[in-house]
């Protein structure tokens, strides 16, 4: 029986109490104090609600008694244990001995045992890791297995008055690591975020939706620029897999060796300045998922053979390991680069090749699908205006038409960039053709094209484009020698040009 005792903040009441637990011969299991509630816990079975009542309330200052179904420390730690229970990562609390003081369900499961039979178990028995590496005095992370798996425990000491009386253990495992890295990374790539409405777009969508369900191999052959990265989302999201990581890589950002460990991982002591406890590299992490390979041509020789290898049974080791560790993944690869004239000039392997190139999809470029970019054109503008709080604009079809006609070497996006600068520095409600902020030389020579209906000769357009061209070089090349041999003339025509537009140097 649980009651609490509501009272006045009397000196010595307490005290009162208790005498009465004396006297009749209760026995107090526990007892918690707080001001003006006084919580008692009463073991003894053939007292009743009503004596005790009758009794405690005669004391002076005793307003009113309750009966409760815990104590607050009881009701605390229920909820304590119901977070930790949902908790999706093994959790263990130990004491001072190393022995478990409490063990989460996920625990449970990890370590293969029935419910309750973790507590009072021994850490270092069950992990094979000393007990002072639990003990230690700053939290660390160590690699350990359990039952064949991998796991990364994070270890938090507990201390009292500055001595480690305890450890707080969080058991990550690789798919748990890689889900929390994919979470972080997620962008939008669903089959619905594909824009388009061409021809070509609508059979790239259609083949992305056959695909995903196929557990192959795909590779994604397409110019910079063209979504090549979202289509791969999009095979992933629209998949069996979609519940599992997605974790990609840029192969032609990193270094062969910072490339070899971000994608097999490493054990402890592998090399100098590695992990302690080691690291688990994208294979790992993705378990169950998909990793995807951008730029797979400018991988090299060394780790394509690597690659190969590990394709033939998704099985590897990290660097400097010796365990043989078995993932189920998916790969799909993607390149800007022709991949059969760099087997034949034996920059690729050709084995390598026909093993990625199981199912292909070949994205076209912007230039090919010019009918999508009024669509384009929307949603970046809608984007942009959001992430520079400003209100949408329209855009005029003179402006549309402009955006047609440029080829776009680097494809969405770089249409996407010119939307982007567009709505920073314009604050117009409709943006025409004069209003479209391009920043390279090619996308500056497009903007004269705006201007071709104020032009009446072939005179005043050669001047309006020398006029632009000019006006954009001459603070790169602030001399009129510097200038003349960037654009392999004289620099006497240069100084005429000049002088004729009424360009100067800016200070």
């Amino acid at each position: 029986m649980r009651l609490d005792i509501n009272s006045r903040d009397r000196l010595g009441i307490t005290q009162e109490i208790l005498s009465a637990f004396v006297k009749y011969g209760w026995n107090l299991a526990a007892m918690e104090m707080f001001q003006f509630h006084t919580f008692v816990h009463i073991d003894q079975d053939e007292i009743s609600l009503e004596q005790i009542t009758s009794i405690i309330a005669a004391i002076d200052g005793v307003e009113r008694i309750t009966l409760v179904d815990f104590l607050p420390s009881e009701q605390k730690q229920k909820h304590l244990q119901a977070l930790i229970t949902k908790l999706p990562d093994p959790i263990i609390d130990i004491g001072n001995t190393g022995n478990i003081l409490i063990a989460n369900n996920a625990a449970e499961l990890a370590f293969n045992v029935k419910e309750g039979q973790l507590e009072g178990a021994d850490i270092a028995k069950l992990t094979g890791v000393s007990l002072s590496h639990f003990l230690n005095k700053t939290p660390i992370s160590t690699e350990v297995s359990i039952n064949d798996k991998s796991f990364l425990m994070d270890i938090t000491p507990v201390k009292t008055n500055k001595i480690t009386t305890g450890a707080v253990i969080v058991f990550r495992s690789p798919q748990r690591l890689g889900q929390q890295i994919s979470a972080i990374q997620a962008q939008e790539g669903n089959i619905d975020f594909i824009v388009g409405q061409s021809n070509k777009m609508q059979a790239i969508k259609q083949q992305t939706l056959r695909f995903s369900s196929l557990d192959l191999p795909v590779l994604i052959r397409g110019e910079t620029g063209t979504g090549k990265e979202l289509i791969a989302r999009a095979l992933h999201e629209s998949g069996p897999r979609s519940s599992s990581p997605f974790l990609a890589i840029n192969c032609a950002t990193l270094a062969e060796n910072l490339l070899e460990s971000e994608l097999f991982g490493y054990a402890s002591g592998a090399f100098t300045g590695a992990q302690r406890g080691g690291k688990p590299g994208l294979f790992e992490l993705a378990e169950n998922g998909t990793v995807f390979l951008d730029e797979i041509g400018e991988m090299s020789i060394y780790l394509q053979a690597k690659l190969l290898r590990f394709l033939q049974d998704f099985t590897f080791r990290r660097i400097g390991g010796t365990h043989e560790i078995t993932v189920n993944i998916r790969i799909i690869c993607a390149t800007h680069r022709d991949l059969e004239s760099m087997t034949q000039g034996n920059e690729f392997r050709d084995d390598l090749f026909y093993r990625l190139n199981v199912l292909s999809l070949d994205l076209p470029p912007l230039r090919q699908r010019i009918e999508d970019i009024p669509a384009l054109v929307d949603l970046f503008a809608m984007n942009a205006s959001e992430q520079i709080n400003v209100n949408c604009p329209q855009f005029s079809q003179d402006a549309i038409e402009l955006l047609k006609e440029f080829t776009w070497p680097g494809n969405i996006r770089q249409l996407q960039n010119v939307i982007f600068r567009t709505l920073a520095l314009t604050d117009k409600v409709t943006i025409n053709g004069q209003d479209l902020c391009f920043n390279t030389s090619s996308e500056k020579i497009l903007t004269t094209q705006a201007n071709r209906q104020d032009t009446s000769t072939l005179e005043q357009a050669v001047e309006a484009f020398e006029t632009e061209l000019l006006t954009e070089l001459y603070p790169q090349y602030p001399s009129t020698r510097k200038l003349a041999k960037r654009l392999a003339v004289s620099h006497a025509k240069i100084s005429r040009k000049l002088n004729k537009y009424g360009i100067k140097k800016e200070h």
